[in-house]
């Protein structure tokens, strides 16, 4: 059963304000106030001076069981939000494989579930492990980009983006924080919905139910109500959209782990790791507890996976 072996995380040192992230983009004053009255979005992280092989290495740094492990990993997987991130030629996913002494890792870019792609990556890299049949074979996922273009500084109608990464050592088979159920659901009608063009808004009407829905699938394919959850550790698009879903799911909105949405905002791939990591350092995760990450992409995929800590 696939398992969580590790998860660590990177949040740069610089904290932008989200009124100058929208000053920035020439956005409208009542967007920043709904930013911040509304969304609960106060600022995010950013490393203008560091690229992202960089800030990857940094979140892989953090893992503490990988270090004599190194030659355990068959594969590296970096899961993107945005398709095309760098120039031809340039190879950051190899690069990284080569900085951290990863001698064995076949290392690729897994895509087409924009935000929700980092969930994708799990549950992927937990099938590539089983069918090798190496009980020893590890999978490190690579979460969170760079904001390269100001098209990507901010979601008008939902969130403002931030360069925190996060990374997984992902096993086949574990005692803790094992994925038990995994769900996921893709909603073609709204595959032009990427920035610059302005949210459609039935999507806006349909994310929080479908988000919903999803959530229900996973725990169902898990064998366990939602209820039973003692954490949700959410994608940090804003406050506001959480308290929605929550009302459809009859959950208190404080299972719901929010406290970075405020620091970090949203970071692409990366929102539920960070979350863990955060949840997990804090004690808000005891062993046993069952919790669920969540993600959706715009595009649009909407994702969840139940896990056992």
């Amino acid at each position: 059963m696939t398992a969580l072996l590790d998860v660590g995380c990177h949040l740069p040192d610089l904290s932008v304000d989200v009124g100058d992230v929208c000053a920035a983009v020439d956005a409208d004053p009542r967007l920043l106030w709904t930013f911040r009255r509304f969304y609960g979005l106060q600022s995010v992280r950013r490393a203008p001076d560091r690229d992202l092989r960089d800030l990857m290495s940094a979140a892989v740094g953090s893992l503490t069981a990988l270090r004599g492990n190194e030659h355990r990993v068959r594969y590296v997987i970096l899961a993107r939000t945005v398709t095309t991130a760098t120039r031809a030629g340039e190879t950051p996913v190899e690069d990284v494989c080569a900085a951290l002494g990863l001698p064995n890792a076949v290392a690729f870019t897994l895509t087409q579930h924009a935000c929700a792609t980092g969930l994708l990556a799990v549950d992927l890299a937990g099938q590539l492990l089983a069918g090798d049949g190496d009980p020893d074979a590890l999978a490190l996922v690579l979460t969170g980009e760079k904001v390269f273009n100001p098209i990507l500084e901010i979601i008008p109608e939902s969130t403002v983006m931030g360069e925190s990464t996060a990374a997984c050592l992902v096993s086949a088979a574990g005692d803790r924080d094992r994925l038990l159920g995994y769900a996921t659901r893709t909603l073609g009608a709204y595959a032009e919905q990427f920035p610059p063009y302005p949210l459609d808004p039935r999507f806006l009407k349909d994310h929080n139910e479908v988000l919903a829905e999803v959530i229900r699938d996973a725990t169902r394919a898990a064998g366990v109500g939602v209820d039973d959850l003692a954490l949700i550790l959410p994608h940090n698009v804003n406050r506001l959209s959480w308290s929605w879903t929550c009302r459809l799911l009859d959950v208190p909105l404080e299972r719901v782990h929010l406290d970075n949405v405020p620091v970090t905002g949203h970071c692409f791939t990366a929102d539920p790791f960070i979350n863990y990591v955060h949840a997990r350092d804090s004690g808000r995760l005891r062993p046993g507890d069952l919790y669920l990450m969540a993600s959706v992409g715009l595009g649009a995929t909407f994702s969840a996976a139940v896990l056992r800590h």
